[in-house]
């Protein structure tokens, strides 16, 4: 490959590797537009290519193109602060080794997991089975923080405790560095995220449940925290604010189009 001299980047490098949901309300294009809106250069690769639009996802296929190619294409705009973010993945065991072999050869500054097992609407994609092989080859490489639901979190343990700690316990044994347990998915009229280390267990505060759903909420938490994260907050705090972004834009959301479930729409300033 020719290498060819730039200038820096003005702004931090976000790599995102996940589905390609056509219709924007989740995957690739919605994590390129919460880093646009936090002011980082987003680069995406597609892990996962989907037949979607706002009401269902009708297919989930693995994509054509290799992504570890594509990652190595990349590395020469991956000088600086950058970070990965991975969501949506279709790879088979053989070619997801080989994509992580790659990403820890590249260095990310910063790395996040969103383990989807399958979007909310449509079909699925992971058994429990396969969410706990994509675990055993993703995280012993070091460096992940993993955010699942609380769905998520019991299928791979294969419970249904609510016990926070005990739902993070397989992920920090595999090598994730912390757990960011979503708590989206909980019953109640309070929503409480909780961030747990091997150091403990820390509650992140409760909020009243907000009214109605809205399409890629996995998608722009894991993104807003990227890009939190480059801008300098810590970790912890970086999953705080990245909840707060989403509940300030939460009644901002519209369907485009008029059709399908509410997506986080851009913001006029």
């Amino acid at each position: 490959m020719n290498e060819t001299p730039g200038h820096p980047s003005p702004a931090p490098i976000a790599l995102c590797l996940g589905g390609l949901d056509p219709s924007g309300g989740a995957g690739l294009l919605r994590d390129v537009q919460v880093l646009a809106s936090l002011g980082i250069y987003a680069m995406a690769l597609c892990t996962a290519e989907t037949i979607q639009n706002g009401s269902a996802c009708l297919e989930i296929a693995p994509p054509r193109l290799s992504p570890t190619l594509g990652l190595q294409a990349l590395r020469p705009h991956l000088s600086g602060p950058w970070g990965l973010k991975l969501g949506l993945c279709a790879l088979d065991s053989a070619v997801l080794k080989e994509l992580i072999l790659s990403i820890k050869d590249a260095h990310p500054q910063f790395r996040i997991w969103d383990p989807i097992m399958a979007p909310t609407s449509g079909v699925g994609l992971h058994c429990p089975e396969e969410l706990q092989r994509m675990a055993r080859e993703i995280l012993p490489a070091g460096g992940w923080t993993v955010s699942p639901n609380r769905c998520e979190a019991q299928a791979l343990l294969g419970s249904l405790t609510s016990d926070a700690n005990a739902l993070a316990r397989p992920w920090l044994d595999l090598g994730a560095e912390a757990v960011w347990l979503k708590g989206g998915h909980s019953e109640g009229d309070e929503v409480e995220d909780v961030w747990i280390t091997k150091d403990g267990v820390t509650p992140l505060g409760s909020h009243p449940r907000l009214p109605g759903e809205r399409r890629g909420t996995g998608c722009s938490l894991a993104s807003a925290w990227l890009g939190l994260r480059l801008q300098g907050v810590n970790a912890m705090t970086a999953a705080v604010q990245a909840a707060d972004w989403l509940r300030t834009h939460w009644l901002q959301a519209g369907a485009p189009g008029g059709y399908g479930r509410p997506a986080f729409l851009p913001v006029h300033p």
